[in-house]
């Protein structure tokens, strides 16, 4: 009897929960959509007159009223919001495929980037990966699209490769791998060896495995395969759920150098042959340097062996600059990619 009650309030608190689960996304999609003709609705209205002074006195006049008769949630700040909210989703289409995945609070965080392309990165990836607003934050800030393979490549690119991942689920790897990575959570002391590097790793191990994105699974550390009776040491070895390949990585201390590749192929090649299973794709392989020779790195043609190198920075530069690296490195592979 006892059991049996037991399990009568287990279902009805799942049935409770559930049905608030889908009340809240009922109210949110509710809210996103209210918010949108609003602000799309004094869009029109303050835009059909030219008058700045017009329009400034409307919003602030609207707000009152909405406040006086609603609350505080239709303040002349939160009517602003929705004016930009219409202005730059000025597409329902893409708000109504979105406002079941993303709330207003996400939208918000949205609203002020102002590249196009970057927005939608963004609002793609939360939908597909159903990130938090905390996470969506921390990604942004992170600078998640500028360190992403795949914003090195033309606008037009960018956006088939999401609506492929999207509606598809055909996911490019250049949207899983990075280049800057930032493992400033190590700690590391100003000198450290390849095997230091490679135990902090495995010491925060969840840490890392956050910045290299969701999805890999940790499989082994210093991995042993046999050559011709010789022996062989992969640094990390991970999985990819979503890509369905085995990625190795290593980790080198100096800049990127030309014998990285053969090491790297070796392994890969390796793993294509014993280690693979039915139904994955080739191996990919990641080589993290403190530093990069982009010249090597564009002549050697690593991308066609699936081989991807990348910087890792221990001690991150300010904002600023780091931010400015990363936009000079996408203009110079855009401009590459245009002129090939």
């Amino acid at each position: 009897m006892l059991q049996n009650h037991q399990q009568l309030l287990t279902d009805l608190k799942k049935l409770v929960d559930m049905t608030r689960g889908q009340v809240a996304v009922k109210v949110n999609t509710a809210m996103v959509v209210l918010y949108w003709k609003i602000g799309q609705r004094i869009n029109e209205d303050v835009l059909g007159n030219k008058r700045a002074e017009y329009g400034k006195d409307v919003i602030l006049h609207i707000s009152r009223y909405l406040t006086v008769e609603f609350g505080s949630s239709f303040s002349e700040k939160n009517i602003r919001k929705m004016m930009q909210f219409a202005s730059v989703f000025d597409n329902f289409e893409i708000v109504a495929s979105a406002m079941r995945q993303l709330s207003w609070t996400h939208f918000l965080l949205l609203i002020p980037i102002s590249q196009e392309t970057k927005r939608n990165f963004y609002l793609e990836i939360c939908k597909i990966e159903n990130w938090s607003v905390r996470t969506l934050r921390e990604k942004i800030n992170s600078m998640l699209f500028e360190r992403t393979a795949i914003s090195k490549k033309p606008e037009q690119i960018i956006g088939k490769e999401l609506k492929n991942w999207s509606e598809n689920n055909i996911l490019n790897p250049d949207l899983v791998f990075k280049d800057p990575y930032f493992l400033d959570f190590l700690e590391l002391k100003d000198t450290f060896s390849e095997k230091d590097l490679e135990e902090s790793i495995i010491v925060e191990l969840q840490k890392f495995i956050s910045e290299l994105g969701s999805d890999f699974a940790f499989l082994s550390r210093q991995k042993r395969i046999t050559i011709d009776n010789r022996d062989y040491y992969m640094d990390l070895l991970f999985y990819h759920r979503k890509l369905k390949s085995l990625v190795v990585i290593e980790l080198k201390l100096g800049e990127f150098e030309a014998s990285h590749k053969g090491q790297m192929e070796l392994y890969l090649s390796y793993l294509n042959k014993y280690e693979k299973i039915e139904g994955e794709n080739p191996p990919i392989g990641l080589i993290l340097c403190s530093g990069k020779n982009s010249e090597h790195i564009e002549l050697m043609n690593l991308e066609a062996d699936h081989i991807k190198v990348a910087e890792y920075f221990i001690v991150l530069p300010p904002k600023k600059v780091l931010l400015e690296k990363l936009h000079r490195s996408i203009e110079i592979a855009k401009n590459k990619f245009e002129n090939k």
